[in-house]
């Protein structure tokens, strides 16, 4: 992957949920009174539809209005750098009160001697609906306050539980496109279809939660110590919802579509989205505003409407709307009263269904399994299926995602990629290279992909003998013993390391794989630069991220020592918002397309693509706008469709069963053209560099920001009318799948090209006496304000 350090101040109109749970302001509704009894050593408060009884051994139970038992946990856990793991042994509750008079349960815990000096005390309190459960922690300075944990067992629940990210969107205050930032993870349960509990914290990591504990991270007290902190609500809404009542005072809305993923299969179709408005305050009236553009910035829906939202409540508003033609709708509703606002935004889309036939020998692959799994396992894998995805790279029994077994029984190919350590023993190296080729076997993978970007540091070379020594041959020699047939691949490399794949192949490594792997990462570079010179910084914004100049020295090194399968088992368009080195949504797009063709058109076994959607492991769905690593996504975090999606999606489609033939000639060094044979004819990709390679050259960047254009905004000055022998209608398709008829005149047609890729169809590209393929042999440049001849564009 890329490494950077870019970051941003967090700006939204609250600040963090954690902001406001220290500050005390959490409430639903104005507070009922809490009574407050303690008797043979259980201590009890009650508040309107909530009560906690607390107990000897660290029992605490939150009870609903009926008085049932809803979650029940009793201990504490701590983590220490130096001794482990340390669970509570017991706690004695007392009656006692917060600074400022109100009724709390005090609870002492108990740990043995192997904590230390380690004490927990818990504060724990009601309102309305409401509970609120703080931890203060003291002990060691090896404390980990990431690794703090508390116990609930959640009783009878109707459904499983799940972790939702609360997210809002906020506007750069630095200019650029508007971004989610996150303001708490809620882990809820459900109990019938109308009541609903939450525990709301501020940070959380789900691959640290389970049906017992809930990973609650300190944060350092003034005081001393730490606090750990939770707000336990009742609910009949949505936990967006629930948050932002709970918060008090302030708007707060959620967009939903009548579709899976916000994807339609044609256009006419009716669209839905409805805003569901929640109210934190007193009772109000609100304003309500929608806008959809299409990826021309045409506007295709613009309304208003009003609505009365009361105390502490929400209240829903469903707009309707009529599927257009193809390419991507983006959708922003504001809400409004007085001074208070809120926004948000979607993204729907029409992707038809479609039959394709290249089978195994697709190159359209995914990089990592399915691990965001929402709303279904089927759901997902339908949507991979119709957007062209044929193989999956990691899939085994036991491990992330979905098993082996459910890829099978859709007829996607999936390989396997395991990451050794390269500090062991030899023997230690054999066991691991046995265990895993077993692994790998038993998951009938096609490939094995031994490791993950162990070329650090990049472009030194340094680490490919321990990689041969420790990793890659002890897997060829267990292989060469077991008499097994799957195939091998080195550690996807971290960009295309030249100076490691010299010595790999100096070393006796090229010998012992099947294929080569690696990852070509790219900067603000469009996919078909190739930097000048040899001296690529690897850097965190250095020329040795980029896409086609690596596989140029790729190609060149198999030249010189024999050919392997290239597989590109990460390429990605990561799209953080504001960041000059990374893509804009539009960019992405565009560059999305132009990296599968040009992969195609160099015979490239297999593109995986990183990742399918924004979020990363471990904390799926929570909006990180810093964190490069979150945007890496072909979809958005709300499960909507990114134009990047789209571009996956034509591209696959259109290269589905395509022959490259061959680069176009122009007599114009900067027009550029690929030549496919596909079922239906020629398809040829264009496309001009009259405005250069680099991306996010334009404004005012301070640092690493760069404020975006909006996802519509043409990004390209400089159009080139390019005049092309054409026999029937010509049909130009851009990277999101618009499709648009350009009229035939006597055999040619007039194109208007730019930096972006555009696919045509019914260009009659020939063959000349010297082995040049060609269109034509005119073009010309058009400055922006420059009236168009032809009037095409």
């Amino acid at each position: 992957m890329v490494s950077e350090g870019f970051s941003r101040p967090t700006l939204n109109r609250r600040g963090f949920l954690g902001a406001a749970l220290a500050a005390g302001v959490v409430l639903v509704a104005e507070s009922a009174p809490t009574t407050a009894h303690a008797a043979a050593g259980d201590v009890t408060l009650t508040a309107g539809g909530i009560s906690l009884l607390a107990g000897a051994g660290g029992r605490l139970a939150i009870r609903d209005a009926g008085g049932v038992t809803r979650s029940a946990g009793s201990k504490f856990q701590v983590k220490d750098s130096v001794t482990g793991i340390h669970v509570s042994t017991g706690g004695t509750p007392t009656l006692s009160a917060l600074p400022d008079g109100k009724p709390a349960i005090r609870m002492d815990y108990t740990f043995d001697a192997a904590a230390g000096p380690t004490g927990v005390t818990g504060w724990f309190s009601v309102g309305t609906s409401h509970a609120v459960l703080e931890w203060h922690v003291t002990g060691a300075d090896t404390l980990v306050p990431d690794g703090f944990l508390f116990s609930r067992a959640i009783q009878a629940p109707t459904a499983p539980d799940d972790y939702v990210a609360i997210t809002e969107w906020v506007r750069d205050t630095g200019g650029g496109i508007p971004y989610e930032t996150t303001l708490g993870v809620a882990h809820t349960s459900a109990w019938g279809t109308t009541l609903h509990g939450l525990f709301l914290l501020e940070r959380s990591r789900q691959a640290w939660t389970n049906a017992t504990w809930v990973h609650a991270p300190g944060t350092a007290d003034p005081a001393g110590g730490w606090t750990s902190r939770a707000d336990f609500f009742f609910s009949e809404t949505r936990p967006s919802a629930t948050a932002t009542i709970g918060r008090g005072g302030e708007l707060g809305l959620e967009l939903t579509t009548n579709r899976d993923f916000n994807l339609y299969e044609s256009a006419g179709e009716q669209m839905a989205i409805t805003a569901l408005v929640a109210n934190g305050g007193a009772a109000r009236t609100v304003g309500l505003e929608l806008w959809v553009r299409g990826f021309d910035g045409a506007l295709l829906a613009e309304t208003t409407t009003t609505g009365s939202v009361a105390a502490a409540a929400t209240w829903q508003h469903t707009f309707t709307l009529t599927a257009p033609a193809g390419g991507i709708a983006l959708a922003e509703v504001v809400v409004r009263s007085g001074d208070d606002e809120a926004f948000a935004r979607t993204n729907l889309a029409v992707l038809p269904s479609y039959d394709y036939q290249a089978g195994a020998d697709s190159m359209f692959a995914v990089a990592n399994y399915p691990w965001l799994r929402r709303p279904s396992d089927d759901a997902v894998l339908d949507l991979w299926q119709k957007a062209g995805i044929s193989l999956v790279r990691i899939a085994y029994d036991g491990g992330p995602g979905l098993p082996p077994a459910a890829f099978d029984a859709r007829g996607m190919r999936h390989n396997i990629e395991l990451q050794p350590s390269l500090d062991v023993t030899d023997a230690e190296a054999a066991t691991w290279a046995a265990d895993k080729l077993a692994v790998a076997v038993g998951a009938g993978a096609g490939y094995f992909e031994v490791g993950n970007e162990l070329n650090r540091p990049f472009n030194t070379g340094d680490a490919a003998q321990a990689y041969l020594d420790k990793a890659l041959r002890p897997v060829f020699d267990r292989r060469a013993v077991t008499g097994d047939t799957i195939k091998l691949m080195n550690n996807g490399l971290a960009g295309m390391d030249k100076p490691w794949v010299e010595k790999f192949i100096a070393a006796g490594g090229w010998d012992l794989i099947d294929a080569f792997a690696y990852h070509p990462g790219r900067g603000n570079f469009t996919p078909d630069h190739i930097p000048p010179g040899d001296d690529w910084s690897a850097g965190g914004n250095g020329a040795y991220w980029n896409f086609y100049g690596g596989l140029r020295q790729l190609k060149a090194l198999m030249a010189e020592h024999g050919e392997k399968e290239i597989w590109l088992t990460e390429a990605y368009a990561p799209t953080k918002p504001n960041s000059w080195w990374h893509d804009t949504y539009r960019h992405a797009a565009e560059n999305v397309l132009l990296t599968l063709a040009l992969a195609k058109a160099e015979g490239i076994r297999a593109v995986c693509w990183y990742q399918f959607h924004d979020s990363v492991l471990g904390m799926p769905q929570v909006a990180d706008p810093d964190n490069a690593e979150y945007h890496y996504g072909l979809m958005n975090r709300d499960l909507s469709p990114k134009p990047s999606l789209l571009a996956y999606a034509t591209a696959a489609r259109t290269l589905d069963r395509a022959t490259f033939r061959g680069r176009l000639t122009f007599a114009d060094p900067l027009t550029f053209g690929l030549w496919f044979d596909t079922p239906d004819g020629p398809a040829v990709v264009l496309w001009h560099r009259a405005d250069g390679y680099l991306l996010n050259t334009a404004g005012q960047r301070t640092d690493w920001h760069f404020p975006a254009p909006e996802v519509w905004t043409d990004p390209w000055p400089t159009k080139t009318e390019v005049v092309v022998a054409a026999t029937t209608a010509v049909q130009e398709v851009d990277a999101v799948g618009q499709v648009r008829r350009i009229p035939v005149t006597g055999g040619k047609a007039t194109l208007t090209l730019d930096g972006a890729p555009r696919i045509y169809h019914g260009l009659a590209p020939r063959t000349d006496g010297q082995g040049h393929h060609t269109l034509s042999r005119s073009s010309r440049s058009r400055r922006p304000g420059e009236p168009r001849s032809g009037g095409h564009r």
